[in-house]
């Protein structure tokens, strides 16, 4: 595994948050890639909250990760892996982004460290059009979630499902979630959305078990398990 400089426009990490003690056990590590940093924030700072208390106890450790320019690249997410192996050793990653840090995430998913990806309204549309469509091999023996607003008027659904669909057929491991009328920054039902991605990186990095919903999804064929929708109150069942 190398372990290069940071890319030319200064990409680092952020400070960690999550496992603690003085001398803290890290068993897994979430890269947190926020989208294009002219917009208002999107799930992200949430997302960290959450994760950082919610895998505490199993080790794991968040790092939001910054970047200069207009926003991530795949070389950035690359460069963020590398950097998670040379601090944390052999542990799995999770590459979670939104908007374009979304398909930095999924683009970057080859990388040897990655055992699962979390896109949350990744923006596909303006990246390729129809001739030339999103790469879906490096996504092979990841564990895959995509969540996308029905009324994202940023980044089109409809290219998120495509990638979806076409991953599906080279990774049963892929799933995706609808939020029925919500948009780009997933801002209406934010508490179902935070607490799927939080059962979703806690099964996929730690335990490999599943919210019903999410063990549904990933079992289901297309386009069922590419359309599924998520439920009002998600996660409320779960805490109790």
């Amino acid at each position: 595994m190398s372990h290069d400089a940071p890319p030319a426009r200064g990409a680092r990490l952020g400070r960690a948050a999550g496992a603690s003690g003085p001398v803290p056990t890290v068993s897994g590590v979430v890269l947190l890639l926020p989208g294009v940093t002219r917009w208002p924030p999107g799930p992200v700072r949430p997302l960290a909250r959450a994760l950082a208390r919610a895998g505490r106890a199993e080790g794991l450790v968040t790092h939001t990760v910054a970047y200069g320019g207009e926003g991530p690249r795949e070389a950035d997410a690359r460069w963020a892996a590398d950097e998670a192996v040379r601090r944390y050793g052999d542990v799995p990653v999770c590459l979670a982004g939104h908007a374009a840090g979304g398909r930095a995430a999924l683009l970057a998913a080859g990388h040897g460290a990655v055992n699962s990806v979390l896109a949350l309204a990744p923006s596909l549309d303006e990246a390729a059009g129809p001739d030339t469509p999103e790469p879906v091999k490096q996504l092979s023996g990841r564990q895959v979630l995509i969540v996308h607003g029905t009324n994202d008027a940023r980044s089109a659904p409809e290219a998120s499902l495509r990638l979806a669909a076409r991953a599906k057929k080279a990774n049963r491991s892929t799933c995706r979630f609808e939020v029925h009328s919500d948009g780009h920054r997933l801002r209406d039902h934010q508490a179902e959305v935070v607490a799927l991605c939080v059962d979703f990186v806690l099964g996929a990095l730690f335990t490999g078990r599943y919210s019903r919903p999410v063990t549904d999804a990933l079992a289901a064929p297309p386009p069922l398990g590419l359309r599924m929708p998520l439920a009002s109150g998600f996660g409320r069942s779960l805490r109790g």
